[in-house]
């Protein structure tokens, strides 16, 4: 019989901006600190190759449905499924994952494992981003505008 678990954290960005860096290999290594591949056709690896699957479906920057995987399933286990559902919320994101069909006496392992893989580096990422990145405008930090030199009014001459 499988497990299945519902965890949920609220991330310091706007759910584009989550979106983007949970489907962008590049984002998603800096966001976890750990590597992540793009296999083509929707599969991927994470974390290393640890974890591996494919996304099998994405409404932009709401929900992301994806087969998932660790070297820890039994071979002949079938894939898991991971559905991560974002909301806006005061100052961020709403993150729900629902993980389904986790093989037996292995959920409270990746319970924790969301927590302490995912959702801690996830806002540790997102809070040190400049204000920009955190509400999703580009993958750079932003730096800050100068301000221009203000103009004095011109000096008026004494009356003679």
């Amino acid at each position: 019989m499988a497990e299945n678990l519902h965890v949920a954290a609220v991330i310091p960005a706007v759910p584009r901006a989550v979106y983007e860096a949970w489907l962008a290999p590049k984002k998603h290594a800096l966001m976890t600190g750990a590597a992540t591949s793009d296999e083509g056709d929707g599969a991927f690896t994470a974390w290393d190759g640890y974890i591996s699957g494919r996304t099998l479906s994405a409404s932009p920057f709401k929900k992301i449905v994806q087969s998932w995987r660790t070297s820890h399933f039994a071979a002949n286990a079938p894939d898991s499924v991971v559905t991560v559902e974002l909301e806006p919320f005061d100052g961020g994101t709403h993150v729900t994952l629902v993980h389904e069909n986790i093989p037996d006496e292995q959920g409270d392992s990746y319970r924790d494992g969301w927590h302490q893989h995912y959702f801690a580096p996830m806002k540790a990422w997102f809070a040190s981003l400049s204000r920009g990145e955190r509400a999703g405008v580009r993958g750079a930090k932003s730096t800050p505008k100068k301000s221009a030199p203000k103009k004095s009014a011109p000096k008026k001459s004494a009356p003679k």
